[in-house]
Order: C-alpha cells, then structure tokens, then sequence
C-alpha cells in the first residue's frame, strides 16, 4: 500500500446518513447519471425529488451508511438482512461519486464494512452482492476486497425496465484472514 493510498484512506470514514447535513453532498452524486447507471433508483433531477428519495428509500433503512472524505459524504454503503432461514446472510449495495472511482475507495469501504458486520452479527455467516454483467468496475472492487464469483444468474432482476444478467458474488465467514495462522 502506497504512502498516498495510507493517507486517502486515514480522510476516509462510514457514518449514519444526516438527512439534512449531507443532502448537498448527496445530490453531487445522486444526481450525476453514471453513478446509478447499475442500481435500481435513477439519478434525481432536483432537491426535491432527493428529499423524497431519502424519505422513501434511506430514513427508515436499518443499515444506510455514507462513505465519507473528511466528513463530506461522497457516496453510500447499505446491507440488506434477511430473516428466518436466511438470517445467515444479507447483501451489500454500494454506490460511489465518480470523481472517486479508481481510487480504492470502494474497495476500501466494502472490507471495513465486511469485518464489522462479522464481528457486530455472529449470526451472519456469508455477505453477498449482486453485479450486473456489464459493471466490470463493481466486479473489480469486490475481487479485490476478496469476494468469489459464484456465477452468472441469468435474466435475474429488472433494473431500469430492462431484465438483467446478474453475477453473484460471496464473502464468508471463513473468508476473514486468521491472524497468527501461516
């Protein structure tokens, strides 16, 4: 890890999302159409339509984080829990401003958010995501957090009125690196 990778990461931080604190740094984002080009919601064209958006989709969210640069939200991470029988997993989704893309950012906030969420839930043994077939970028950050390809489920979501190919991929338990072992 570079010296200049060592200090972005040490600016970065994910925190609780502050409706009213972030929402001019949420629309930086949020409005710009490469961010959601993947995700099921679509870029918002005013304040308005933002505040309805985190109304909806983020307050009442149990686990809607933003992804921080000195405190200025600059993307978001959220995990989705199951229950009942599949209390033993939950899905992550990530979104990032794409003035940050390549920068390992990403990458960084999906291994803080994996080793967390193992520690904070013990009942959790596997996190999973969903990448569409064509977002090589996405599929990039979770191979290098150490996520495996479980495989190609073919015409599996509709995102954006349009059925899609979706690569599944998996992080463990099991996958967490043991200290003092080798």
């Amino acid at each position: 890890m570079s010296s200049q990778d060592q200090e972005l990461w040490s600016k970065l931080t994910i925190r609780s999302f502050d409706p009213v604190g972030d929402l001019d740094d949420f629309m930086v984002w949020a409005s710009d159409e490469r961010v959601p080009k993947y995700c099921f919601w679509d870029a918002v064209k005013s304040k308005e339509e933002a505040v309805e958006y985190i109304n909806q989709n983020v307050i009442n969210h149990p686990y809607y984080k933003v992804i921080c640069l000195n405190n200025r939200a600059i993307g978001v991470i959220s995990l989705q829990f199951n229950g009942g029988n599949d209390r033993c997993r939950c899905g992550v989704g990530y979104a990032l401003g794409s003035r940050y893309w390549g920068k390992g950012i990403a990458a960084w906030a999906v291994k803080t958010l994996v080793s967390t969420t193992f520690e904070e839930r013990p009942e959790l043994e596997r996190i999973e995501a969903f990448v569409d077939v064509e977002n090589i970028g996405s599929m990039k950050v979770l191979e290098k957090v150490g996520f495996t390809r479980e495989g190609v489920l073919r015409k599996y979501f509709i995102v954006k009125r349009r059925t899609r190919d979706m690569v599944l991929f998996s992080f463990l338990r099991t996958d967490i690196p043991q200290r003092g072992r080798g």
